[in-house]
C-alpha cells in the first residue's frame, strides 16, 4: 500500500512537470520569429538590448533572431535580399535605395537614436580641445557615403575646416578595423563609436575630446526599416516590434545608467558594469536616445542637408514617401 501511494505521488509529480514543460514549449513555439540585422553591435543601441534582455519582444509574441551587418550597406543588402525581415541602420541607406528607383524599397517605421553616436578620439590628452586643433593633422574617418563619414564632414565644415587642405581624412579602412589601425599608430585622431572609444581610453591609446553627436544636432541617425512588401504582409509583426522598442526606450529613459548597464551586460560580456555605465552615461548626457519611436521630420530634413553638403544626395526624398508613421504613432506600453 505504501509503495502504491509513493508510486502515485511520483506519477502525479511527473505529470505536473510534463504539463509545465509542455506549456513552456508551447509558449515558445507560439512566438513569431523575426530576423533582425543590426548595422553593428554597440552600446549605442542600448534601448534595443534592454527590450531583448527584459523580454519585451517575447511579451509581444516575437522571437528575435539577430545578425550583424558590419556596415549600413551590408545591412541594407541583407534586407533587400530577404536575408533579414527588419534592419537597424542609418537613414541614409534607405534614401540611397529610394533614389536608385527600386520598386520595393525599404521604408522607415521607427527611430531609435537621435544623435550621431561616434566620438572624436585624440592620441593626446586635450582638456581644452578646439576643432582648429585638427589643422595639419590626419583623422581616421568612415566609409565614403556612410552617415558616420558624412556627419564628420558636416561637423568639420561647420568648424571651417577643409578636408585636404587643413587636414587629411583616412577613409579606406573597414569599420571594425579603425581602432586597431589607430592603435597601430595610424592617424592623429579617429572617430569611434562606443564601446571602442572608451576601450581606447582605458588602454591609454586615446582620449575622447569631442562628440560628433552634439556637434551635428538632432537627426534620425539610426532607424528600423523593412521593405514595403514585408510591412504590407506583416503589419501586426511591425506593430508588435515597434511596441517592444518603445518599451525599451521608455525603460532607458526612466532608469539610471548603472541599471541599464546591469540589464544589457549579457550583450557585452567582454566589458564590465563600470565601463558600460560610463559609456551609457556619456550617451545619456547628450540625449542620444529617442524616448519614443516616432520619426522626427525636421531631423529627416537635416540628414538630407548633411548628405547634400557631402555631395552624396542625387535628389531629396519626400518624408512621406519613405517614412511610415502609423506604427510609431500607435505604439503603446502595456
Amino acid at each position: 500500500m505504501k509503495f502504491y501511494k509513493k508510486s502515485t505521488v511520483f506519477v502525479s509529480i511527473m505529470i505536473v512537470f510534463a504539463i509545465i514543460f509542455s506549456g513552456c514549449q508551447s509558449e515558445k513555439s507560439e512566438l513569431t520569429k523575426v530576423r533582425l540585422n543590426e548595422v553593428v553591435h554597440s552600446v549605442f543601441y542600448a534601448p534595443q538590448y534592454v527590450a531583448l534582455e527584459k523580454g519585451f519582444f517575447e511579451d509581444e509574441g516575437l522571437e528575435i533572431e539577430m545578425s550583424v551587418g558590419q556596415g549600413a550597406d551590408k545591412s541594407m543588402t541583407a534586407l533587400i535580399s530577404n536575408s533579414a525581415d527588419i534592419a537597424l541602420l542609418g537613414t541614409e541607406a534607405g534614401i540611397y535605395v529610394y533614389n536608385e528607383g527600386k520598386e520595393d524599397f525599404p521604408k522607415i517605421f521607427a527611430q531609435l537614436t537621435q544623435r550621431a553616436g561616434n566620438f572624436l578620439v585624440s592620441r593626446e590628452e586635450e582638456p581644452n580641445f578646439k576643432w582648429e586643433n585638427l589643422k595639419g593633422k590626419s583623422l581616421i574617418g568612415g566609409r565614403t557615403g556612410g552617415m558616420p563619414q558624412l556627419v564628420l564632414e558636416y561637423v568639420l565644415k561647420n568648424n571651417n575646416l577643409k578636408i585636404g587642405e587643413d587636414l587629411d581624412i583616412i577613409n579606406n579602412i573597414a569599420f571594425e578595423s579603425t581602432a586597431g589601425a589607430f592603435q597601430g599608430n595610424l592617424g592623429d585622431y579617429t572617430a569611434e563609436f562606443e564601446p571602442t572609444a572608451t576601450a581606447l581610453e582605458n588602454s591609454g591609446a586615446g582620449h575622447v575630446v569631442a562628440s560628433l553627436g552634439t556637434e551635428s544636432g538632432y537627426i534620425p541617425y539610426t532607424v528600423y526599416m523593412a521593405t514595403g512588401k514585408y510591412m504590407e504582409e506583416n503589419p501586426d509583426i511591425i506593430q508588435k516590434f515597434t511596441n517592444a522598442i518603445y518599451k525599451g526606450q521608455e525603460w532607458v529613459d526612466t532608469h539610471t545608467s548603472k541599471e541599464i548597464a546591469e540589464v544589457i551586460y549579457p550583450q557585452f560580456k567582454e566589458s564590465d558594469i563600470d565601463t558600460l555605465t560610463k559609456i551609457i552615461e556619456r550617451y545619456k548626457s547628450q540625449d542620444t536616445w529617442k524616448t519614443n519611436p516616432q520619426i522626427d521630420e525636421d531631423g529627416f530634413e537635416l540628414i538630407q542637408d548633411i548628405m547634400e553638403e557631402g555631395g552624396e544626395l542625387s535628389k531629396r526624398v519626400p518624408y512621406n514617401d519613405i517614412v511610415v508613421t502609423d506604427f510609431s504613432e500607435k505604439a503603446e506600453i502595456k
